[in-house]
């Protein structure tokens, strides 16, 4: 008899778009928030309530490893999770309702009240609160459908809904510094609006828009760390994606650690400052269903082979820029936007292809584990890129300070800025060609998955 019934046989005609935007609701609250936290938040609580810089650094570095550390943590448990209400459901309630709280208390934070005190536990609760939401919901994403392709349109809906949420943050500020120009705490009012606004009925949305059916009904063993890391970094396919993801954020976070450097000191043109983002992200909303396509035709691995090295080309092309070539800049940043995020979608779909072949042949059941780690690997990412490019740009004698920087330091920027990005998204698209788990290994997966006896779920 099959295993995960009902899930499993969910059709596409029961997953209309309109469920699954609901679905996908808590996904626009979540990457709202998110560049304001660490872009907006710890500037403003510094510079209009007081609070010591070094202190907030400290406690927001704080928070994201917490964060980090507790993905895997809490993938293993809800995997394990077994409730009436379905396994994933409960940690994204509780979680959604400790990001609120956080949220509330970091964009909405009362004159005479704001302390060390108060702002570490906003922290805590946000990055607790985000953790225990996203990646139940990223597992349960790849749990509501079986079918090869119908996984892809549902992480290109959360690719759409992320990119949406970027632009409607990124105005924010702009909206701000036309009504008061430098009013901090009107900015965290904005931001703290557009998070709680769409957070409240997105988590009812998100809670109620689909069944959690997936919670097996069985006695399980204790809980194994070694069979848990084994799960892991026993899997080949799997640590293609992690290292394939990684190397996708690296390539990103370069050229987002760099953007604004290159605009305002290497263009001179500082009124592109936040122009540029918004320029690009605003295409960005349209590669989601544009690479939608391109996924059903070509499968979920060739397309990330396509996507990665479209993106490579894209950037190499900015090798060729000079200080008079702003147009240029402008072409490239508009085919980067209707490339965003295209990589990282076809491979967030292809983990729940590999937590179905990983059941098959193992009987383990690790969907939220193995999305727990594919977002470390995403944090990883991010945290190479400022790892290596600012203090390689440095090394090379850029200084953001300085009145004037030698051509050889603005040469280098640019080269940083060009290469790093196109070498990461180069070896992301060579870790996942040829990659075997394709849409017909899928589907034998699935038929042999369809008539397996249950084992112990999850096996630990």
């Amino acid at each position: 008899m099959p295993y995960y019934t009902p899930a499993e046989d969910t059709s596409s005609e029961h997953l209309s778009r309109g469920r699954l935007l609901r679905f996908s609701a808590m996904a626009v609250p979540i990457y709202a928030a998110a560049q304001p936290v660490i872009a907006f938040v710890p500037a403003i609580l510094s510079r209009h309530y007081g609070i010591p810089l070094a202190t907030l650094g400290l406690l927001f570095l704080a928070g994201q490893v917490l964060n980090s550390l507790l993905d895997p943590v809490i993938g293993a448990l809800s995997d394990r999770t077994v409730s009436r209400f379905g396994r994933r459901r409960p940690w994204i309630a509780g979680g959604g309702v400790l990001f609120i709280l956080g949220c509330a208390m970091l964009f909405f934070p009362p004159p005479g009240l704001v302390s060390v005190p108060w702002v570490s536990a906003a922290v805590l609760l946000y990055y607790t609160g985000a953790a225990a939401t996203v990646t139940p919901l990223l597992a349960w994403s790849g749990e509501i459908s079986g079918d090869y392709h119908q996984r892809t349109r549902i992480a290109s809906l959360f690719t759409f809904l992320s990119s949406a949420a970027l632009v409607l943050t990124l105005l924010l500020p702009a909206i701000a510094d036309q009504l008061r120009p430098d009013d901090g705490p009107l900015r965290l009012t904005l931001f703290g609006t557009l998070v709680l606004g769409t957070a409240l009925p997105g988590l009812w949305l998100t809670l109620t828009a689909l069944p959690d059916r997936s919670a097996a009904r069985h006695e399980q063993g204790p809980f194994d760390l070694k069979a848990t890391l084994r799960a892991v970094f026993a899997n080949p396919l799997l640590l293609r994606v992690l290292a394939s993801d990684t190397a996708v954020t690296a390539g990103q976070g370069v050229r987002t650690g760099l953007l604004l450097f290159v605009i305002t000191i290497y263009f001179g043109k500082p009124e592109w400052a936040a122009g540029m983002f918004l320029f690009q992200y605003s295409f960005g909303i349209l590669a989601a269903p544009i690479w939608q396509r391109i996924g059903t035709g070509l499968g979920k691995s060739r397309a990330a082979v396509l996507a990665e090295l479209v993106q490579a080309a894209i950037n190499f092309g900015l090798v060729f820029l000079t200080p008079e070539s702003f147009g240029l800049m402008l072409a490239l940043a508009l085919l980067q936007g209707l490339s965003q995020g295209s990589g990282n979608l076809f491979l967030r779909s292809m983990v729940a292809d590999i937590a179905d072949h990983h059941r098959a042949e193992t009987g383990e059941d690790r969907v939220g584990l193995y999305y727990s780690v594919f977002s470390v690997s995403q944090k990883l990412g991010g945290a190479i890129a400022v790892g290596v490019a600012l203090p390689l740009v440095s090394a090379f004698g850029f200084d953001p300070r300085g009145v004037v920087n030698p051509p050889q330091a603005l040469q280098a920027l640019i080269l940083v800025f060009a290469l790093g990005p196109a070498l990461a998204h180069t070896a992301a698209a060579a870790l996942v060609a040829g990659f075997p788990l394709d849409s017909r290994a899928h589907a034998e997966v699935r038929r042999k998955l369809a008539y397996q006896a249950p084992r112990l779920v999850p096996a630990e």
